[in-house]
């Protein structure tokens, strides 16, 4: 077993088999986007070198770009401490938000 899957199996993924992503660009560090990851996506994000999740609208595997082309590539991921949740740092090759913001957090509450 190689170290990422000893890691990826203390992972506690939700009772829907996700696990939350924050998506971070690793050089401004601003926060890009949030995201779910089943197992699959996870694996395939760590083989690909770009940025997988779980559509739960769609109930499917998407790659982050693959319609607009705004892909990101995984520069390191790291789980915090309760191991529930996961941060991307990326280099993306465009806005992270459908919208066409660079982030998906871009409306202030209040």
């Amino acid at each position: 077993m190689t170290e990422s899957e000893a890691m990826i199996e203390k992972l506690t993924f939700n009772s829907q088999g996700l696990i939350p992503v924050i998506v971070q660009d690793e050089h401004s560090r601003q926060v890009l986007m949030m995201a779910y990851m089943n197992r699959e996506a996870l694996e395939l994000t760590l083989q690909s070198g770009y940025m997988v999740f779980w559509s739960r609208s769609r109930q499917s595997l998407w790659q982050k770009g693959e319609t607009s082309g705004n892909v990101q590539r995984l520069v390191a991921l790291y789980v915090d401490c309760d191991a529930d949740c996961l941060l991307a740092l990326v280099e993306p090759a465009g806005p992270a938000c459908h919208t066409g913001n660079v982030s998906c957090f871009y409306r202030p509450l209040g």
